[in-house]
C-alpha cells in the first residue's frame, strides 16, 4: 500500500481543517473540489451577505494556489504561497477584498468608478445588492430550490440570473477611471 503524496496528504489537512473551522463546508466531489458558505465581512457594506463559493484545489496544491469561484483571483495567485493554507483565503484574503477592493483593475468598471467618484452610493448600491441577492433568506431559498436541480451540470443556468452590473446608464455617466 502507497502513502499519499506529501501534496495530497496537505491538501487533505488543509480540507479537514477548514471543515473543523467556523466555515460551512460541502464536498462536491472529493476533497479537491467543494462550497464554502462565506459570511460578509463586518463593518463593510457587505455585512449580513452570505455567498455559497467554489473552491477547486488543483493537483500541484499547495504549490499552487485554489481556484475561487469562476473568477480568477489576481490577488490569491499572485500572493500564494505554500505556507498559506485555505483558512486564510476565507479569514484573510476575501474579507480584505471586500473591506478594500482595488477599483483600479477592476471587474465590473462601473461599480469601480461609482466606488472612485461616489463612495456612498457605492456602499448604499452593495447594501442594496446584498439584501436582494446575498442574504441568509436568499441563499437558502436558492439552495433549497437547487437541492431537486443537478449542482455538477455545467450548462446549468439560474432561474434568476444576476447582474453585477445592474447600474442605469445615469450612474455610469462621468464615472470613468483615471
Amino acid at each position: 500500500m502507497c502513502s499519499p503524496s506529501p501534496g495530497k496528504r496537505r491538501m487533505d489537512t488543509d480540507v479537514i481543517k477548514l471543515i473543523e473551522s467556523k466555515h460551512e463546508v460541502t464536498l462536491m466531489s472529493g476533497l479537491n473540489e467543494f462550497m464554502v458558505k462565506f459570511p460578509g465581512p463586518r463593518e463593510t457594506p457587505y455585512e449580513g451577505g452570505v455567498w455559497n463559493i467554489r473552491v477547486d484545489l488543483p493537483d500541484k496544491y499547495p504549490f499552487k494556489s485554489p481556484s475561487i469561484g469562476t473568477v480568477c483571483l489576481d490577488v490569491i495567485n499572485q500572493t500564494w504561497t505554500p505556507m498559506y493554507d485555505l483558512a486564510n483565503i476565507f479569514e484573510s484574503f476575501l474579507p480584505q477584498l471586500l473591506a478594500y477592493p482595488n477599483p483600479v483593475d477592476p471587474l465590473n468598471g462601473d461599480a469601480a468608478a461609482l466606488y472612485l467618484h461616489k463612495p456612498d452610493d457605492y456602499k448604499k448600491k452593495v447594501k442594496e445588492y446584498v439584501q436582494r441577492f446575498a442574504s441568509a433568506d436568499v441563499l437558502d431559498g436558492y439552495s433549497k430550490k437547487e437541492s431537486s436541480s443537478d449542482l455538477n451540470d455545467p450548462d446549468r443556468v439560474s432561474d434568476e440570473e444576476i447582474s453585477l452590473s445592474d447600474f442605469s446608464e445615469n450612474e455610469a455617466d462621468h464615472m470613468e477611471i483615471s
